[in-house]
């Protein structure tokens, strides 16, 4: 297999505020504390990936703000390939603002800035061919996703969708390798109600549209899985979770990282569990995601 790791997607600067509560429409909630991080879908799954010990090559676009160079050399200090960034003048990088309440749980607000600014023509077909797998997300451009399946069908390189967040996306899914959804991206890929809770109803259904296998993750309840047409299940670990910031692009990042590694998707997906059980036990989006040896490291003291 090409060892290559590709991901293709959402570069941010993120501005958090942790609360007591989140505010409903109107309030104002005083006494929190703040911090300004790095994230992005796509950067956060690129640093996830190389922490857990791929190779891997970012795609992405950056504004011409003060942020880039510290953005750029944080990509560069994981090991991560740089070259095929683009930045544009005029434009800020894309922020997120980012509400934390006890518990973790947050609500997240989103300009999305240069990360529009990555076009079709600005994916290199040589880089989509020598990849093994490549990582969308739905935090860029839809014609910018077409034209990357598109290029990787006439090559044979599998795409790994993480159909998130929620929006009106042209890409089908029936040529993807793998589709990883939550509840809510699941209901609305397949036009449900948001609240219905039949999960295994909507992972075979979507399974049903053409991936070869869909993950749909539960948070602290684990995963259900579908492979080939079978069923199974990969339990969570039980941690006292501070901020769920980024967990489920750490685990899209760690999952590809122990793919392309060779290991199988079940084995895959309690490695990624883990990589994103230990995310949610830190404030914000790539300070919170762990390295291989943190992974091992927890995997080992959890066997039960």
């Amino acid at each position: 297999m090409k060892k290559r790791l590709c991901i293709i997607g959402s570069s941010n600067i993120d501005f958090i505020m942790t609360l007591d509560h989140l505010p409903r429409p109107g309030e104002t909630v005083t006494g929190g504390t703040y911090m300004q991080a790095m994230g992005g879908k796509g950067a956060n799954q690129a640093v996830a990936a190389a922490r857990a010990g791929a190779e891997v090559t970012f795609v992405s676009c950056l504004g011409d703000d003060i942020y880039r160079p510290g953005m750029i050399q944080g990509f560069q200090d994981d090991g991560i390939d740089t070259s095929h960034i683009k930045s544009v003048d005029n434009t800020s990088s894309g922020t997120a603002l980012i509400m934390i309440q006890d518990g973790g749980e947050n609500c997240i607000g989103v300009a999305p800035g240069a990360n529009y600014k990555l076009l079709p023509e600005d994916i290199d077909p040589a880089l989509v061919a020598e990849s093994g797998y490549i990582i969308l997300q739905n935090e860029l451009l839809a014609d910018t996703a077409n034209h990357v399946l598109k290029l990787a069908k006439e090559v044979d390189t599998k795409v790994i969708m993480n159909y998130a967040p929620v929006c009106e996306m042209a890409s089908s899914i029936v040529d993807l390798h793998g589709l990883i959804v939550n509840e809510t991206e699941a209901n609305a890929l397949l036009g449900k109600d948001p609240d219905d809770t039949g999960y295994e109803t909507s992972i075979m259904a979507l399974a049903e549209k053409g991936p070869y296998f869909v993950i749909l993750t539960l948070g602290s309840e684990g995963a259900l899985i579908v492979e080939d047409s079978t069923l199974f299940k990969v339990a969570s670990f039980r941690v006292d979770a501070q901020d769920t910031t980024a967990a489920g692009d750490t685990f899209c990042g760690a999952l590809a990282a122990a793919l392309i590694d060779g290991q199988s998707l079940q084995q895959a997906a309690c490695f990624a569990n883990a990589a994103a059980a230990i995310s949610v036990t830190r404030i914000g989006a790539q300070p919170s995601i762990p390295t291989l040896s943190e992974i091992n490291s927890f995997l080992s003291e959890n066997k039960d």
